[in-house]
């Protein structure tokens, strides 16, 4: 009686992990993987252990205004000549929003950590797309895909492909990466990995940026 309860206990665990690997090749199978990853990892967004240090930033740059200083005396300029493609096959480049704070952004659909980022990108460019130009320069190696992702979640983020190699200020190995170049055309900011931009913090601090 016990040696059949034990097979029965092995025959459940065994077709649970069968449930799981079927599901596991399944979503990776359609693609879903990355967003599932994606969605698991907004958890960790939550804490706002990811996000960029903007105080410190902003404190550096009130402190160069109260002594007089230059705020542009320890930054770099941004290349604008950063050439882009958009969602209509249009070219472009980084230059077309000089005078305006620039939100810059690489990632990719298979980037679970671009993934997860999404939604809090979505919310500040419906609060703030009329102060700041927003690219999201997709890495995909099929341009299409990142267009139908957009689509499908309901985006409508201003999606751009590279349109050469990129400067080498520009050149990051990680996804995804932001950068944030203020209106005079500096780059104020690097941000390699997720984040969560959705937050009051962030919002000021661009707007600390005109």
């Amino acid at each position: 009686m016990k040696t059949n309860q034990i097979s029965k206990n092995k025959r459940k665990t065994w077709i649970q992990y069968g449930v799981f690997a079927v599901a596991a090749i399944a979503l990776y199978a359609t693609g879903m993987h990355t967003e599932v990853i994606g969605f698991a990892q907004r958890g960790l967004l939550a804490t706002g252990l990811m996000n960029p240090d903007v105080e410190e930033i902003a404190q550096i740059r009130n402190n160069q205004n109260n002594q007089d200083v230059p705020v542009t005396s320890n930054l770099i300029k941004a290349d604008l000549k950063l050439k882009l493609i958009d969602r209509d096959g249009k070219p472009g480049s980084l230059e077309d929003f000089k005078g305006k704070v620039i939100f810059l952004n690489f990632w990719a659909t298979w980037c679970p950590p671009c993934v997860a980022e999404m939604p809090s990108i979505d919310t500040l460019h419906e609060e703030m797309g009329d102060e700041v130009a927003f690219v999201m320069l997709s890495f995909d190696d099929d341009f299409e895909k990142a267009k139908d992702f957009d689509k499908r979640k309901g985006y409508n983020l201003p999606i751009y492909a590279p349109g050469s190699n990129l400067p080498a200020m520009f050149q990051s190995s990680a996804l995804p990466t932001t950068y944030i170049i203020d209106a005079a055309g500096n780059l104020v900011l690097t941000h390699k990995g997720m984040a969560d931009y959705g937050t009051d913090e962030f919002r000021e601090f661009l707007r600390s940026l005109k």
